[in-house]
């Protein structure tokens, strides 16, 4: 039972970044996105993934990975897309 809770949270976890990443996209537009806030979620998931990989909790590694990956896109788009008025 805890196993299936943890894939349900990292699956939640991970694709709660994909409405964010489809409408940056298909507006090109990153204007509402916080650059601070994201670049502080990108840390904490790369904080996460080098515990679980001291830690050799490989659901750890794995989960914040793929978020790492999402949270990692969005911040991109931020900068690419980023509108200067």
């Amino acid at each position: 039972m805890a196993d299936m809770v943890g894939v349900a949270a990292a699956l939640c976890s991970v694709s709660s970044f994909a409405p964010q990443i489809y409408k940056i996209w298909k507006e090109r537009d990153a204007s509402s996105v916080s650059l601070k806030t994201y670049a502080l979620t990108v840390s904490c998931f790369i904080l996460w993934v080098c515990y679980g990989l001291l830690t050799e909790a490989w659901p750890v590694t794995l989960a914040n990975g793929c978020a790492l990956v999402m949270a990692s896109g969005v911040l991109i788009m931020k900068w690419r897309f980023e509108r200067k008025g």
